[in-house]
């Protein structure tokens, strides 16, 4: 085996594997393409910025996995993966970018070779890495093969964290603390947008003085006043005003492993709605967070939650939270279950979810959420940041 320094045991990725293959055995594959770069990562170790190319894990029923992908990448899947040489294959660099050939052709060629053309082979279909191209070359080159849609099978098997994994994601929870304290001390109004963003991105990758950060999977996310109605706007070079709210939705990361977290400055003083949200958000997340344990469902939190909300006149349709852990951009959930009515998945201990409880109204936004471990006598918090609405003049 190579001597490589990996972030689990051997022990811990032979247990994913072993999870991976009895999932697909009930599902009856013999073979499984894994494109999302978080599944590569959590069964192989594989850990680089190459998911703009085409790359997968190939795991055949019963074998160890092997990595596919640019031959130049090859030397990362070297460093970083614990399968030996003859488990990590390249293909050539007259394959990237060309509309003469694709990358799907030559995996093909190499499933024939090894003998895994044929049977059923389960496909991440709803996948963000995983184009409607290459669905059609391993179509047309293993025609005597039955595909099936494999679309979150590996990411249900990441759903209980190991205790390695919750120490990262707390470290990454100590990371965020710091970026949090930052945006504290240098808000203020006047200051550019992309000057705070700088110093959030500062403290985010200075980590801790035991652990640096690593990249998150989402930019920082703080949109002020009226366009904080709108969740997912970045930052600009404007200066900060008097007067505006603006939320914070930020993350950790330490090795890919996430902690997300949101709060909400204002700017002046804040409006009487702007201050009933806050008394609604609050109280509502003591509810859900009252319900967050084992042996309970995801809706059980969502609606302890709406519950809340709705005796403030508040109406939220969107989900209130959703799985974290390890992932790469552009997202850093993990696409399984949801917190929201009619999920009723039952939460075990040391899932873990972000709590997300942020609402977007028609000219103002604000979001207070928590990044949690179900546990079997209640959550255990992520991070230690006050939820209060943090007001400067």
């Amino acid at each position: 085996m190579p001597d490589v320094a990996l972030n689990f045991t051997r022990d811990e990725y032979a247990a994913r594997l072993a999870r991976v293959h009895d999932a697909m055995s009930t599902q009856g594959m013999d073979c499984l393409i894994v494109t999302d770069p978080s599944n590569m990562a959590w069964l192989t170790g594989y850990d680089g910025w190459s998911f703009y190319v085409h790359q997968c894990v190939i795991v055949p029923l019963g074998e160890e996995p092997v990595w596919f992908g640019r031959s130049q990448d090859g030397n990362g899947a070297r460093l970083t993966v614990y399968m030996a040489e003859d488990r990590i294959i390249g293909y050539a660099d007259h394959y990237v970018m060309s509309t003469e050939r694709h990358p799907m052709d030559y995996l093909s060629q190499i499933m024939t070779d090894r003998g895994w053309a044929k049977g059923t082979i389960g496909l991440e279909l709803e996948n963000y890495y995983f184009s409607a191209a290459a669905y059609l070359s391993l179509q047309k080159h293993l025609a005597n093969a039955t595909f099936r849609d494999a679309t979150a099978l590996v990411n249900w098997q990441r759903a209980v964290k190991s205790e390695i994994e919750l120490d990262y994601m707390r470290i990454a929870g100590r990371i965020v603390e710091n970026m949090h304290a930052r945006i504290t001390e240098k808000a203020e109004v006047g200051l550019r947008k992309c000057d705070l963003v700088a110093e959030i991105y500062d403290a985010g990758i200075r980590g801790t003085p035991d652990h640096g950060g690593d990249y998150p999977a989402l930019v920082p996310l703080l949109p002020s006043g009226a366009d904080a109605s709108a969740p997912h706007l970045t930052w600009d070079d404007k200066p900060m005003k008097r007067g505006e709210g603006t939320f914070f939705e930020i993350a950790g990361c330490y090795k890919r492993y996430h902690c997300p977290l949101s709060r909400t400055l204002f700017l002046g003083k804040p409006t009487d709605t702007f201050l009933d949200a806050e008394k609604a958000v609050l109280e509502g997340m003591d509810a859900g967070l009252a319900v967050a344990r084992a042996g309970n469902t995801c809706e059980d939190i969502a609606k302890a939650f709406f519950a809340v909300l709705k005796r403030h006149g508040i109406t939220k349709d969107n989900r209130t939270g959703y799985p974290i852990g390890l992932s790469y951009p552009p997202d850093w959930g993990e696409r399984t279950m949801s917190l929201r009515p009619g999920d009723t998945t039952v939460l075990q201990e040391n899932m873990t979810f972000h709590f997300m409880t942020g609402l977007w109204q028609e000219d103002w936004g604000m979001e207070i959420t928590e990044s949690i471990i179900i546990k079997d006598g209640g959550p255990e918090l992520l991070a230690n940041v006050p939820r209060q609405l943090t007001i400067k003049d």
